[in-house]
């Protein structure tokens, strides 16, 4: 006998009815008090976050995405009194940055945006392959003209102004490297107690950077997902982390990715690894566009929040665990009244071959 050709999914695939009113506009009020589906059997199990070190195990490598969020987004006026915003989606060398802006009218190349009436940037021109991004200059380090005058860029479907409370908790308890637009949710949920409580049992800990970009927000508009084009995203892997990964799978650890950035970072550095290597250190651009079907080589274990309908992380979250078994979680989910997106709950899932 033959085995059956494997699926062909299309964008309607991924999609499914979401009540507004579980799209969580604010954190719970303690990190680990959110709420943990454990889906890594094939029943559905309700937990609470702070019970993650009862469901790991001694020897399994967590694996977190140690980006930093800066306060990306930026309110100003055009010349000519226009307003614009901005939203600086990668920082470059010589006080440059790419970023998306809105106006009523684009302005042009050697035109001056003021920002919060405090700095002057030059547009240089355009940038990316559709030409999305502008490319502006500042007239010092962006970092820190962000930092004082910049405001957290909440996602989308957060529709209140950014607060000092989401300066906080829009932020990992760990966020060492500037330059995310968004935060990697999944990682939002810990704190230093329960860091602790994950050392205690023998769980060990290493570190990835991915600076997600506004794309990881951006719809996908084919129906077709090979003609989906991936927004390109900047990761490193450290030389230790290869390390600890190869020597947790020596032992017969898991690696357990904090979230789908992370996921992300692991893979596309395990993508033309030299032979007898998992992955290969280092640091890069990465598009990686991960549908079922896609041969995962590191993670055996995600941690991640619940994501938007017909979105590439339903996709993600799909190929790793099996379309049938995340829709299944996500129709539990959205019945107990689970919260969603970046401020939400999260869920705890597996290889399709280990819940076998």
């Amino acid at each position: 006998m033959t085995s059956p050709a494997p699926r062909t999914f299309t964008l309607g695939d991924f999609d499914f009815d979401l009540p507004e009113a579980l799209i969580a506009q604010t954190p719970a009020a303690e990190r680990t008090a959110s709420r943990l589906l454990d889906g890594l059997g094939n029943t559905p199990t309700d937990r609470i976050f702070k019970d993650l070190p009862s469901l790991l195990r001694a020897g399994d490598l967590l694996v977190f995405n140690n980006t930093r969020v800066i306060k990306a987004r930026l309110f100003g006026a055009k010349a000519t009194g226009g307003a614009v915003e901005a939203l600086v989606e990668r920082i470059l060398p010589g006080n440059e940055v790419l970023a998306h802006l809105r106006a009523s009218k684009s302005p042009k190349p050697g035109a001056t945006v003021r920002f919060a009436d405090a700095f002057d940037a030059e547009v240089i021109g355009r940038s990316g392959p559709d030409g999305g991004l502008f490319h502006l200059r500042f007239p010092s380090d962006p970092l820190p003209l962000l930092d004082a005058h910049g405001h957290v860029p909440l996602p989308p479907y957060i529709t209140h102004e950014d607060t000092a409370e989401d300066e906080r908790r829009y932020q990992t308890v760990f966020a060492q490297k500037p330059g995310a637009v968004a935060a990697p949710t999944a990682a939002l949920h810990f704190d230093e107690q329960l860091l602790q409580a994950l050392a205690d049992k023998g769980i060990q800990r290493a570190e990835v950077t991915l600076h997600v970009g506004a794309g990881t927000f951006q719809p996908v508009r084919t129906e077709n997902l090979a003609e989906h084009k991936m927004h390109s995203e900047w990761f490193e892997v450290p030389e230790a982390t290869a390390q600890a990964i190869e020597r947790t799978r020596a032992a017969g650890g898991r690696i357990v990715s904090v979230g789908t950035t992370t996921l992300r970072a692991l893979e596309s550095a395990a993508l033309n690894a030299p032979a007898g290597q998992i992955l290969q250190a280092g640091s890069r651009d990465t598009d990686i566009f991960i549908t079922p079907g896609f041969d995962l080589k590191v993670v055996d274990v995600l941690i991640t929040n619940f994501h938007l309908p017909k979105s590439t992380l339903m996709m993600l979250v799909s190929a790793l665990a099996g379309y049938e078994h995340i829709h299944a979680l996500y129709r539990h989910a959205i019945e107990q009244r689970y919260r969603f997106f970046s401020y939400g709950d999260a869920m705890l899932i597996q290889r399709e071959s280990a819940r076998r």
